[in-house]
Parts: structure tokens; sequence; C-alpha cells
């Protein structure tokens, strides 16, 4: 398996597309990156993500990860790689500078993300959960508790974890039991077990720092009732040297479909020793600073898979002899031209690229809000970016799984057997449909919060935006119609979800569906708008005339099944299921 990160198309959107420079210059945080250092930056995390990670990437999967007596060895390769990482200071590119962080933009750090996600999703899961580790303790903790954590969670010295998870209670995290006790000390006393806790354990970093949710004895029930610990493996020092072994242990590690490289544990509570990160009862609240960047993360990880599925897919086309040209031969003097004559196997390949270089765009666009609320406290960026979060994670994640998909079928039979890699793909794309909340809800979330809590103004200030930005001429008409189904569409949802509770969730997966192929579209005519006039640009501007000609359409459909009204899913009894 290879992998070339797409340096020239990050860099495309970065300095053509939306003129980072100028948004940047506007932020005192932000004035003095240049575009020479931004660069620099891609050119590295590229090597880095196909020369150290990459390479242990199958190997890991083959190898997987290994649990005795409460201890979990990674594969071969994956702690000098993941040292590499550490060192490099990825962990810490968007941390903050007060406490070792190099406070860069976290559009930046999502083309980053992308990078080390496709060379080797499973070798990131353990700096993912750490940078979100940090996030969260940066957000809500104490100025001790940053001072204590922030600095070795940057470094890599020690990792993150995030335990919210109990065998009863997935979603419906209210009616979690592991309970959290007063001790004379002010610390807490943490009882209980968590499952599916992702880098819970592992031989990567000397400590592991989990945040934890739990429930205090006097707690309110359901989810207002849920506060949020610190409880880290081996218990900080005052000088922030290892202390003992904290009653935190791995009972077990799960046997998975795929990131079999990613140590994944059911985590016990022994009373161990927990530290309060931000208020009583404010738990949940406060957990979704780290939740929200793993969802924004696992978005990137659907786009990391959708790239190297297109990578493999479209070299193997190009190598692969089979079959005659429906024109005529191409090749006349070898037996049989190559792969990419079939005007199918053309429409899979443009499928995925389409999709790559579109998503791309939109994971950046996403980062941009999210930097513009964080140092410029933009709440108009803040909405989009709380809007768009459950669109990146969920759109993104379905079209990694469909596009690695269509690589494996790209590759016949070939892409059925370990050998070449792509079925490695589809396993381990699968994974980011399920956690960090699954996709059907986070497009619940997108349409019962987000859209019906303020009657869809947010989407129409976005579709305003939209509007104000025009694609390229050629399919601006056909934009202008996706644009006025897309608030027509959020109009009727608003106005007959009023008067029906189920409907929602009833329509809310092909709206979400609908918003991020408009969201493409977008993207996709924005880039030929600006495109070069070279083979790059050439190949920008083909392939979305493809997605607007054969993708974009499909909204239509998606437009009039949300119509139905909600008792088309709902009216089946119980019992006939």
């Amino acid at each position: 398996m290879d992998y070339q990160a797409p340096e020239r198309d990050a860099q495309f959107i970065m300095h053509d597309l939306f003129q980072v420079e100028s948004v940047w210059s506007e932020i005192p945080q932000l004035q003095d990156i240049s575009p020479d250092v931004v660069n620099a930056v891609l050119a590295e995390a590229g090597r880095l993500a196909s020369e150290v990670m990459l390479p242990v990437n199958q190997s890991g999967d083959a190898e997987g990860c290994r649990w005795k007596d409460g201890e979990v060895t990674t594969p071969a390769g994956f702690k000098e790689a993941f040292k590499q990482m550490a060192d490099g200071g990825w962990l810490s590119l968007c941390g903050n500078p007060e406490f070792g962080g190099q406070g860069m933009p976290k559009s930046l750090g999502c083309l980053i993300e992308e990078m080390f996600w496709a060379a080797n999703s499973s070798l990131f899961l353990y700096g993912s959960l750490s940078v979100g580790a940090s996030l969260c303790i940066d957000a809500h903790g104490t100025e001790a508790q940053k001072r204590t954590y922030l600095e070795k969670l940057y470094s890599g010295q020690w990792t993150g974890a995030m335990a919210l998870t109990e065998s009863h209670a997935g979603t419906d995290l209210g009616i979690m039991r592991t309970k959290a006790e007063y001790q004379a000390d002010g610390s807490y006393a943490i009882t209980g077990s968590k499952i599916f806790i992702t880098s819970g354990e592992h031989d990567l970093a000397e400590n592991i720092v989990h945040l934890t949710l739990a429930r205090l004895p006097d707690a309110p029930a359901g989810s207002r009732g849920i506060s949020l610990f610190i409880v880290p493996k081996f218990l900080p020092n005052a000088d922030g040297s290892l202390g003992p072994r904290n009653g935190v242990s791995s009972g077990s590690i799960e046997h998975k479909m795929g990131i079999r490289g990613s140590a994944t544990s059911v985590i016990h509570y022994d009373t161990a020793k927990g530290f309060l990160l931000g208020a009583e009862h404010q738990g949940l609240a406060a957990m979704f600073t780290m939740m929200n960047y793993e969802r924004l993360s696992v978005g990137l990880q659907g786009l990391g898979a959708t790239e190297l599925a297109y990578q493999q897919s479209a070299r193997y086309a190009r190598e692969r002899i089979q079959g005659r040209s429906p024109t005529g031969p191409q090749n006349p003097d070898k037996a049989a031209d190559t792969l990419l004559v079939h005007p199918d196997v053309r429409r899979m390949l443009l499928t995925q690229r389409a999709y790559a270089e579109a998503c791309r765009a939109l994971g950046f666009y996403t980062g941009m809000q999210l930097d513009r609320a964080k140092f410029a406290a933009d709440a108009q960026a803040a909405k989009i970016g709380e809007l768009l979060t459950p669109v990146v994670k969920a759109f993104l994640t379905d079209r990694g799984v469909e596009c690695a998909l269509l690589g494996q079928q790209v590759f016949g039979g070939h892409g059925y057997v370990q050998e070449w890699g792509m079925e490695q793909i589809v396993r381990d794309a699968r994974i980011g449909q399920i956690y960090e909340g699954t996709n059907g809800v986070q497009a619940l979330d997108l349409v019962g919060r987000k859209v019906m809590r303020d009657g869809g103004q947010t989407v129409v200030e976005l579709i305003a935006e939209m509007r104000q930005t025009p694609v390229k001429s050629n399919w601006q008409s056909q934009f202008d119609a996706a644009c006025d189904r897309l608030a027509a569409t959020t109009e009727s949802i608003v106005r007959r979800g009023q008067k029906d509770p189920a409907l929602p969730g009833a329509v809310s997966v092909d709206y979400l569906d609908m918003m991020g192929n408009t969201l493409c579209a977008w993207m996709l005519g924005r880039m030929a708008a600006v495109a070069p006039a070279d083979d790059f640009g050439a190949a920008k501007i083909a392939t979305a005339d493809y997605f607007f000609q054969r993708i974009l359409p499909k909204t239509e459909g998606l437009a009039a099944a949300i119509e139905a009204d909600s008792d088309v899913v709902m009216k089946l009894p119980e019992a006939a299921f």
C-alpha cells in the first residue's frame, strides 16, 4: 500500500480558495504564520505520514494489540512511530502556547489530521485522544491541572482517553452507574466500569489520563447529574513525576472488525483517585469540548479513508490491463486496455475523487469557523461551526465507507484479499460511522437540536453565505436550485416538526445527506472558479463537472423523500418487527 499526502491540494485550498493569509492577518495570534511556514508544516506532516506511519499500517493490522494481565502491547513499530509523531510536536500543534502548545489554527490542523488518519488510523487514534483530552483540560481545568497535565499531553509523554460508555449505557449517558464519592483530601473515589475505551491501556506512553464521567451520590437523575473527572493511570507527584499506580486497570481488549492496532479496553475503576474537572453535575457539557473535537476529527478520518482508497484504486486502474474500450482498442499493441477505458470504473474513481476534494475543503472551512470563534470571538462563526460539526462527522465518514467500497470494487477480487490492502481500508473506515456518536445520532443532533432549536435560522444564514460566493458560471443555475431546495426543505422540516415530534428523527439522515452534498457542490464549484489554467486546474473543473451532473441531482430525490410524514416509519407495530 502506498500513500502520498495531498500537499498540492491542501495548498490550493488554503492559498487560492480561502486565501487564509488575509484571514489570519486580521487575527493577532495568527498574523505571524507565513505561507512558507504553512507549506513547510504540510510537507513535514506528509513525510511523517507516508514514511513513518504508513509502513506500520498493514503490519499493525495483521498483528493487532495483545492483552496480558491487564497490560496491552501495541504492534511492532507503533511505539517508535508514535514517538516520532510526539517528538515532532504534532500533538501540540493547536495547543495552548502558555503550556507548551504551538497555537496553530485548527483549519491547518484539519489538513494534517487527514494525512495522519489516511496513513494509519489505528496509530493516530492514540494521538487524537490525547489532543482531545488536552483541549478539555485547557477549557475546563484549574491552573494547577493545566500545569500538571497539558505539557505532558502535548509532548506525548502522557496520552489521553475518554471514558463515557458503559455496558448498559451507550448514547444514553444519563443512565450510567459509575460513581464518584468525595474524599477528605479534595479528590474523589471513582468506582465502576467503562467499555469501548479507545487508548485506555497501551505501552506507547508512561501515563494515561482518563477523562471519566461519573455520578456523585446526591446527583440529579439523568444527564444533568453527571460530573467529569481526571483519573490518571499513575498519580502525578507535585513535581510532575510519576507517583503510585492508581486504581485503574484494563480488564480486556476488544477483538474488532478494523483499527486492530488501536487498543480498545474495558476499564475498571476500583476506588480510583479522581480529580473534578469543571463544576459538579456539569460533566457532560465539559466533556462535549472533547467530544466535539473528536467528532470533527473522526470526520477527517473518513476523509482520510476516501483519499487513501482513491489513491490505491486510481493507481490500480492505471496499471491493470483488462478488456477493451467501448470505442475501440486504445492500446492495440497490448492484449487489453487499462481499466480506465471503462466508463463504470471512471464513475467509481470520479466519485471518490470528487468527495475527497470537496470534503477536504469542507473540513478546512469548518476549521476556519472554529478558528474565528476561538481567536476572534466571532459569534456567527461559532454558530456555523456548531451546525457543521455533526455534518462533517457523519457525512465524511459515510463517504469514507462508500468510497472505500468503491475502491474495493475497482480492484475486483484483489480488493477482497489482504495483500492489496483494500479490504483493510473498508474495515478501518467502518468504525467512523459508529463511534463518537453514531451517524444517526449526528443527524438527529443536526435536525432535532441545531435546526429545530432556532427555526432553521442558522441554515438560512449559511445558505446566504453560500450564495454570496458564486460557483463557476457553468453550474450556477444548478447550484442556485440546490440552495433553493435546501432552504425549502429546511423550512418544511421546521414547520412540520413543530406538530410532529417524530419527524426530525424520521428525516434527519436524508436531510444531513442533502446538506452534505449541497455543501460539496459549493466547495467544488468555488474551487473550479479559482482553478489555475494548468493540468491541476483542468482536473478540478472536470471533477466538479462530474459532481454537478451526476451526484448533485440526488438531492432532488432526498428532498422528495423528506416530504413524507413520520408515519411511514412509525406506523408498523413493534410486535411486527
